[in-house]
């Protein structure tokens, strides 16, 4: 075998031994270039009721983060490109950070920030300016000892690869060097992942609808470097980024970036408009076959195959056939259509609500879908710190507030031994007791509503 070959093995081999996992992500993003939307305040019920846990918008509008406070939704928000010349400044940052994330982070669940979105299709100077002003939020987070709470990164388009066939031979594109050099040594320093905006519906060109929608096709195909076999569009695309970071490296280290994550912040499949002979096939029923099939191969793993090279069948196992055990966090391209993007008519066709917040088409988010019952959970979240957990479950188990005889040693619900475990009991305890109000399961930014019953065995959930 050549050292090249050797190299893309090793390089493979590490890809799926590296273990993120912490359970898959499907969210929504939310943008807002359109009329007619419903408030904020309807749009939080909207996610809520659907089950979806994870939403991105584009900016800090604090309309929007004040309508989802105490709702247990994790939010990413954003920094728009034509502020990046302002985000060069440490103190503008600082009272950026001031004023629309230090008053929200907890109550709205702040967890990642997106500093510029595809810096590298534009024509300005933002991608020079990206990496700077996401080193001044980082410092601006570091000061409010968030820095562990919160990640930042920038959100890049698929055309930051120069070649993306086969996966394993994933490059990126050498006149975006400037950018992705001092990228990804920011994202490795900080511990942020590679964020990337996947849209197989483009490739549809080059490839059959049936392989971009992850129905069956005859364009599946095995990598001849890695025998790996790809049975869609979005596995081949996450997995020539994937090996895009391994392979590269820092000019002046020759560092190796393979360990840093990668999150979808953008995918989806329009379902109307036009521009080109591909959009015959924006249809519903294509978008809902894209986003149906989409959430169950990255919520369950089926149809990601990788080879089981002693005997040349095929393994169904979860994530990408590179990443076989790897996290994968997805987020939906659009809640609702946006009738003001700029572009073609079809830019505008991706939601998959219409603005009077009926669904375009069936489409289940993991953990419940509709909610029929209409019932909540108050439960901890396990993104909370040790210390504020402890406080929260200490005042929740506080004199005429939760019954906390069931965490009790021996008791039914004492087992799981955690804190996430015994906070989760007592929050659902005083919730219940306190009208199931947002308010009643804030405990400092550490309650969290769900819409599915958390009960376990002889353990019960009221």
């Amino acid at each position: 075998m050549g050292s090249k070959l050797k190299l893309v093995f090793a390089v493979s081999l590490l890809l799926q031994l590296l273990d993120f996992s912490k359970g898959n992500k499907v969210g929504v993003a939310y943008g807002r270039d359109a009329t007619s939307l419903p408030s904020p305040d309807r749009v939080a019920q909207l996610v809520q009721s659907r089950n979806i846990q994870y939403v991105r918008i584009y900016d800090t509008n604090p309309e929007v983060l004040n309508a989802f406070r105490n709702t247990g939704v994790e939010f990413t928000v954003g920094v728009h490109n034509s502020d990046l010349p302002a985000f060069q400044s440490q103190s503008n940052v600082d009272s950026w950070f001031t004023n629309s994330i230090h008053p929200y982070y907890q109550a709205t669940r702040i967890t990642q920030i997106t500093v510029g979105n595809e810096v590298t299709d534009t024509s300005d100077n933002s991608g020079n300016l990206v990496v700077p002003a996401m080193r001044n939020v980082v410092s601006a987070l570091k000061r409010a000892g968030l820095q562990d709470r919160i990640k930042v990164s920038t959100s890049l388009s698929f055309g930051v690869l120069s070649k993306a066939y086969p996966p394993s031979e994933g490059t990126f594109d050498s006149r975006f060097a400037y950018v992705l050099n001092p990228l990804l040594q920011f994202l490795r320093e900080n511990g942020s992942p590679f964020m990337v905006n996947l849209y197989p519906y483009f490739a549809i060109d080059d490839s059959s609808l049936e392989f971009v929608l992850f129905e069956p096709s005859p364009q599946a195909f095995v990598d001849p470097k890695t025998g790996l076999r790809y049975d869609n569009m979005f596995d081949a695309q996450l997995d020539a980024v994937h090996y895009a970071i391994a392979n590269q490296r820092f000019s002046l280290t020759d560092q190796n970036f393979g360990d840093i994550k990668t999150v979808v912040m953008e995918t989806g499949f329009p379902s109307g408009g036009s521009r080109s002979p591909r959009d015959r096939h924006a249809t519903i029923n294509n978008a809902m076959l894209y986003n149906t099939n989409l959430i169950r191969h990255v919520t369950s793993g089926s149809g990601s195959r990788t080879t089981v090279m002693s005997g040349g069948d095929f393994q169904v196992m979860s994530g990408t056939p590179a990443m076989p055990n790897g996290e994968l966090d997805v987020y939906i391209f659009s809640l609702f259509d946006e009738n003001q993007k700029q572009g073609p008519e079809i830019e505008g066709n991706w939601g998959i609500f219409h603005p009077d917040m009926t669904s375009k088409y069936n489409l289940e988010f993991p953990g419940g879908g509709t909610n029929p019952s209409g019932r909540s959970w108050c439960v901890a979240t396990s993104q909370a710190q040790n210390s504020d957990l402890q406080k929260a479950l200490d005042w929740a188990c506080g004199p005429g507030k939760a019954d906390c005889s069931a965490i009790q040693p021996g008791q039914q619900c004492f087992q799981p031994d955690n804190l996430v475990s015994h906070a989760s009991f007592a929050f659902n305890n005083y919730y219940q007791k306190n009208g199931a109000t947002a308010e009643a399961c804030s405990f400092g930014g550490t309650g969290k509503r769900v819409y599915t019953n958390p009960s376990y065995g002889n353990c019960i959930y009221y």
